[in-house]
């Protein structure tokens, strides 16, 4: 015998009322004395497109779950917080956007505030859940600026994590975090609309000490304080614009740190590298994954978190011209961005990064997500065994190196700002040229190698 399966009426709720949906559903019996619209709740959707009755009902039923839920729990969750995002589900499915009271205070807001008033008194939609939510008299309830930041990372820039892999959101999350962590512990976990001029000084001033103290040397940089600061200011503005209160002042406006002109990380002499990294036995102690990847950004001056994430499909040794193609990874079960769309392309192998990739043809599983751990590595090796000319060199110094080189061999600058990943300032014609004809140019600069280094 077949098991019963509860089957989700697609049209609950909706009923159609001259050539329009409405949406109907009774008030649980539990909580009716509580809701003014019992026994029944009652809404024109005012389509009469299936579809789109659908998705407005969704909305509406969403908001009643919400409300009831917090008629209910008498406290044990947050019920102000659970009835405003139920006004705000309410104003959605009506086609409106939520204002809070202080936007109809506002001229320019007079016609859509007239537009409302006559919705609710064209649809005779008077009740409280619905005209209240609706004309912006619903209080929005305190948020605490920890609880911000949850809003502003799950929902307002949650689109801006999707193709990030789990480092990358890590990442993206904990300078952020830190700003966060940071305004709390010198002002507490105060509520987002408790903040003012005062509480953004005091992180001001505390980068300032550190930044430029009285007496002793300074503990951080102008672009630490500058991050901070910053983004608290765009947690604040991000918030409130969410709530429908973009006018209101940023307190963190105004507020920054001088910055010096930032210094490039220095190239690493081409000398430097064949009579030093490439000489045979100086890299045998370093892992072979690592090994590989640092052979191949010398000879293709890709970023290392790049090589260490191809994918075995991306690594192309049986086409005409044996190449890298460096794209962001669309798995989604686990995506990575590129850094840019620029960065976007097909590299040729030449030299020993072509013996590295050969051995080497399904990537690198050991450094796969793990960017951080292999930039670490690199560095950590490189220096212990005095493989970087000075300390301002890091792995990272490879890549100016590279397009120094292209440089110094007179290679067409259009073609190096390809290679490298960097935007072309102007509007895109053709492919940038073949991939035989980048090998010819990259061969210009190839390294003589022994083969025994790879």
């Amino acid at each position: 015998m077949g098991r019963n399966r509860t089957r989700i009426d697609p049209d609950r709720y909706l009923t159609l009322r001259q050539g329009n949906y409405h949406y109907k559903r009774r008030v649980p019996v539990t909580i009716a004395h509580l809701d003014e619209r019992a026994p029944h709740v009652r809404a024109s959707l005012k389509t009469d497109d299936r579809g789109l009755a659908r998705r407005k009902r969704d909305l509406l039923e969403a908001a009643d779950d919400a409300l009831w839920a917090s008629l209910i729990t008498k406290g044990v969750t947050d019920p102000a917080r659970r009835r405003y995002e139920a006004a705000v589900k309410r104003v959605e499915a009506l086609d409106f956007t939520f204002h809070a009271g202080p936007y109809f205070e506002q001229p320019e807001a007079f016609d859509d505030l007239m537009d409302r008033i006559r919705h609710v008194l064209a649809t005779g939609q008077e009740d409280q859940m619905t005209a209240l939510p609706l004309l912006g008299a619903v209080d929005v309830p305190k948020t605490k600026v920890s609880d911000a930041f949850d809003i502003y990372c799950n929902e307002i820039v949650a689109d801006e994590l999707i193709g990030k892999s789990q480092v990358q959101k890590d990442q993206w999350k904990k300078v952020k975090q830190r700003a966060v962590n940071n305004f709390i512990k010198l002002n507490g976990d105060l509520a987002m609309e408790e903040i003012t001029i005062d509480h953004a000084k005091k992180v001001y001033r505390h980068w300032l000490n550190r930044i430029a103290p009285k007496e002793g040397s300074a503990t951080a940089g102008a672009s630490s304080g500058n991050r901070d600061v910053g983004n608290m200011r765009v947690l604040y503005e991000a918030y409130f614009k969410y709530q429908g209160d973009a006018r209101r002042e940023n307190p963190f406006d105004g507020l920054g740190f001088s910055l010096k002109k930032k210094r490039s990380r220095p190239p690493i002499p081409t000398e430097w590298i064949s009579g030093k990294v490439m000489h045979p036995g100086n890299l045998a102690t370093l892992n072979e994954e690592a090994r590989g990847i640092l052979l191949i950004l010398i000879e293709t001056g890709a970023r290392p978190s790049e090589i260490c994430n191809l994918e075995p499909h991306a690594i192309r040794l049986h086409n005409h011209v044996p190449h890298l193609s460096i794209e962001p990874r669309e798995d989604p079960a686990n995506p990575r961005e590129i850094k840019t769309e620029s960065s976007r392309r097909l590299v040729p192998l030449v030299g020993v990064a072509l013996e590295a990739a050969k051995r080497h043809p399904s990537g690198f599983p050991r450094y796969r997500n793990r960017e951080n751990e292999l930039s670490a590595t690199l560095n950590q090796y490189l220096r212990a065994h005095s493989l970087l000319p000075t300390t301002s060199h890091t792995v990272y110094s490879f890549r100016h190196s590279f397009e120094d080189r292209m440089k110094e061999a007179g290679i067409d600058d259009e073609l190096r700002r390809l290679l490298m990943g960097h935007t072309v300032d102007r509007p895109k014609y053709g492919s940038g040229g073949s991939l035989d004809w980048r090998r010819k140019e990259l061969k210009k600069i190839a390294l003589p190698f022994d083969p025994a280094i790879v």
